[in-house]
């Protein structure tokens, strides 16, 4: 078997025979795409960070209490602080220090370097003043062990999230590759069955397929027939009816009849496994806003060292030693970027809880950020600008005949047949108490409907095509047949002892919010086009009703994602948004994925935004507070900046000169303190945000 790599998400030509950090950005590497990491190696990564920030935290409580209550440094409450802090700095911020150290050993300096930085100066300040306290001043032998600590759990934090984001993603692989069934029933060369495990199974082997079973791989039909529900492929909601020589998809479940089916693509080149492929190839975290502060970091890493150097050395040349230790910690420390780390995730955490309270369920930074620029979005139509349930729109009788004895007899012919389509016809009958009669001489017309004699007089039911073959007459209806079917119904006509009787159509409505949305959307200057599994002719209809952008039918789910990918290569910023296991692979591709809650659970853990009441409006939502939360973010990340500029010229002793001011680590201490309490008051004002 193949040694498992890993690589790095943002930095794709760092490749590694091992789970790590990557050596440019400090990220955790991921398995390549389209293979899968040992089960529980991400769960126990995220178990050990979790166990390493709560005991953290709990110790940082217990040294900010100390220094509540025991100001002075006389008697053991130093010593105390001493050994708590070292256990959070270097056992709970180890897997930090260790990022940071290589960060500076290959000269690609991060987010990491600033705060293995910010966190030693603190720490080693603090146990200098522990060990030799008469080497510094007076009023400068304050301990600052509960900075080094909190500034260690808050990014503990922030990598906890990270790691459970990615725990998340790798389910919706998981829940694919769970589709597919373990066994295959093999008909061996005499005629025998036996079962075997679906690895084993070959192309141009036979294999049998029970009512219930799922498709074991992708084939053709040999003996018998079927229906079979393709909606995970598809995204169509009606199971399709199978014989001899049509294909079928592996993962489908055969709802009614045996058949006989010949493998002809097996493992890696099923429709399935190369959905599977196409998603894990997509879901490849894109570049989060948190970028802009890596690249600043950068060149800010080098600067503070530079201007601490500066600093230590002045003024152990003008003034003296302790001074120069001083005043370079307390550049350091205010430069520590606690208020810049927790610019984004702050911000984040907000904007996706205040989504949650309206029914977004946002999974990811990348999201936000990227909704905000979306101009192109493609909707699937079963499901998502549809209710994606059949069901009966229209009865209509021709003159001299009833709208029941038209639901009836097409009832009375369907309850025999298979067909999809048959079950809201039926629900409808019994709903309005209609006695179905009698069917002698049943017979199903393929592709065409179904015939039969009710009362002993010869009865159909079907499409234009059985009406033809019957020599039935059926211009009476003819025009609004034409109206139903531009409105994409699908028609069914019943004749009873040679005379039309009536028409019905079935539909799958469009959802009462669709129209509202598409128009908002329009308003915002966002395309929309449709990409549907669905025949040309119900697409158009649809396109031409919701007045959208485009629409492309007859679709596969390999299709759908090319689309995705042809749009972006134009410069669109696209988004997806669709129900079924077939838009999967789109969704992961797009720049925002956006799945409604009312379809499947790989949909949804394939997209990034989750829409909970399956409303179309909510991508309009979605935008609004994509807008809020990105404006608050750059708010924050401005912020930061703007305080470190500031603050680290005056911790450097820049106006003492002038003021006699001077900015002691303490209070350097609390400046940072203050700067992340700040950027989280802003960041809490998305709660109240309008969207």
């Amino acid at each position: 078997m193949a040694e498992l790599q890993y690589t790095c998400p943002m930095h794709p030509e760092i490749v590694r025979p091992g789970p790590g950090a990557c050596p440019i950005c400090g990220m955790d590497l991921e398995p390549v795409a389209g293979t899968k990491a040992p089960e529980d190696e991400a769960l126990q990564e995220l178990k050990s960070l979790t166990r390493r920030f709560a005991i953290g935290a709990l110790l940082t409580l217990l040294i900010m209490t100390l220094m509540f209550f025991r100001i002075s440094l006389a008697g053991w409450s130093y010593w105390v602080q001493t050994l708590l802090a070292t256990v959070v700095v270097f056992w709970s911020g180890w897997p930090l220090l260790t990022r940071g150290w290589v960060s500076f050993l290959t000269l690609r300096l991060n987010m990491f370097s600033l705060i293995t930085l910010g966190v030693f100066a603190a720490y080693f300040y603090s146990l200098l003043v522990v060990l030799w306290p008469h080497l510094f001043p007076q009023e400068a032998r304050s301990l600052y062990f509960e900075a080094a600590s909190a500034i260690t759990v808050l990014v503990l934090l922030g990598q906890i999230m990270e790691k459970k984001g990615r725990v998340k993603t790798s389910q919706a692989i998981q829940a694919l590759m769970n589709l597919t069934p373990a066994k295959a029933l093999l008909i061996q060369d005499d005629g025998s069955e036996k079962e075997i495990s679906l690895e084993d199974v070959k192309a141009g082997e036979r294999l049998r397929v029970k009512p219930g079973e799922k498709v074991p791989t992708d084939g053709s039909i040999l003996e018998g027939s079927s229906s079979i529900d393709e909606s995970m492929m598809t995204g169509e909601p009606a199971p399709v009816q199978k014989g001899v020589g049509d294909k079928v998809v592996g993962a489908t479940l055969n709802e009614s009849g045996s058949f006989v089916m010949q493998a002809e693509k097996v493992g890696s080149e099923t429709l399935l496994s190369r959905i599977i492929q196409l998603v894990a190839d997509a879901q490849k975290s894109r570049a989060p806003i948190q970028r802009l502060a890596d690249l600043v970091a950068s060149y800010f890493v080098p600067a503070v060292v530079i201007v601490a150097l500066i600093t230590f050395f002045s003024w152990w040349y003008l003034v003296g030693l302790s001074y120069g230790v001083v005043n370079a910690v307390a550049v350091l420390i205010i430069a520590c970027p606690c208020a810049l780390g927790l610019a984004t995730p702050m911000s984040i955490t907000v904007g996706i809880g205040r989504g949650a309270l309206s029914g977004l369920l946002i999974r990811s930074a990348e999201a936000l950020e990227n909704l905000s620029k979306v101009d192109t979005l493609v909707v699937d139509k079963t499901g998502t600008l549809t209710e994606g349930k059949p069901s009966l729109k229209t009865v209509q009788a021709a003159e001299g005949h009833t709208e029941e004895a038209v639901l009836q007899g097409i009832a009375s012919l369907e309850i025999a047949s298979e067909h999809p389509i048959a079950i809201p016809i039926i629900a409808a009958a019994k709903e309005k108490n209609l006695p179905l009669a009698k069917v002698e001489g049943f017979e199903s017309l393929k592709g065409k409907g179904v015939v039969g004699k009710i009362d002993g007089k010869p009865a159909s039911a079907g499409n234009r095509r059985c009406m033809d073959e019957q020599k039935i007459d059926v211009s009476a209806l003819e025009k609004r047949v034409e109206e139903l079917q531009n409105q994409a119904e699908t028609v069914i006509y019943f004749a009873l002892n040679g005379e039309l009787v009536g028409i019905l159509s079935v539909g799958d409505a469009i959802r009462d919010s669709t129209p509202e949305a598409i128009e908002i959307l329009h308003k915002e200057s966002v395309q929309i086009i449709m990409a549907t599994g669905d025949n040309q002719a119900t697409a158009e209809a649809v396109s031409k009703h919701l007045k959208l952008d485009g629409f492309k039918a007859n679709i596969l789910p390999e299709d759908k994602n090319a689309l995705i990918q042809k749009l972006q290569a134009e410069g669109h910023v696209v988004a997806m948004a669709g129900d079924g296991i077939n838009d999967a692979p789109a969704l992961a591709a797009a720049d925002v994925g956006i799945a409604m809650g009312t379809g499947t659970d790989v949909a949804m853990e394939s997209a990034s935004i989750t829409l909970v009441k399956g409303d179309l409006r909510g991508i309009a939502s979605a935008r609004a507070l994509s807008h809020a939360t990105v404006r608050n973010i750059r708010q924050n990340l401005c912020f930061a900046f703007v305080y470190n500029l500031l603050g680290v010229p005056i911790a450097a002793g820049v106006l003492y000169p002038f003021f006699g001011i001077l900015l002691s680590p303490i209070f350097a201490s609390a400046a940072m303190a203050f700067s992340s309490v700040s950027v989280i008051a802003n960041a809490l004002r998305l709660r109240t945000s309008k969207i």
